[in-house]
């Protein structure tokens, strides 16, 4: 009864590299938009997103596991630091990786955020 309910097989084939990028990216998107709520600007250097894709990508569990890495290593941290008063509404910060951690730098008018 119940094969005659299926009437197309989809085959899912293990994410690449290339797509855990994709999808750190439009992670990191939606974190930074919600962060502009507080008047903070975002941005991510190609070293931190590595270090995402690195951290978040399990071959068992394909990007499942990313969102977490994402919550713990950036949202949590920079509230943390929020709450410390190192980050005020109107900065921008500069989000970078630093000895297999991600750091956060406010852009003190040096224009890096305004490449």
């Amino acid at each position: 009864e119940f094969l005659n309910r299926v009437d197309d097989v989809i085959v899912f084939h293990a994410l690449q590299e290339e797509h855990m990028k994709e999808i750190v990216e439009l992670m990191l998107m939606t974190v930074s938009k919600r962060l502009t709520e507080f008047g903070l600007q975002l941005e991510f250097t190609q070293a931190a997103k590595e270090l995402l894709v690195k951290k978040g990508y399990d071959p068992a569990f394909g990007a499942r596991p990313l969102r977490r890495v994402i919550q713990r290593m950036v949202e949590d941290q920079l509230s943390e630091e929020m709450l410390a008063g190192k980050f005020k509404s109107g900065d921008e910060i500069l989000v970078d990786a630093a000895e297999d951690n991600i750091v956060f730098k406010r852009d003190k008018g040096t224009g890096v955020l305004s490449r």
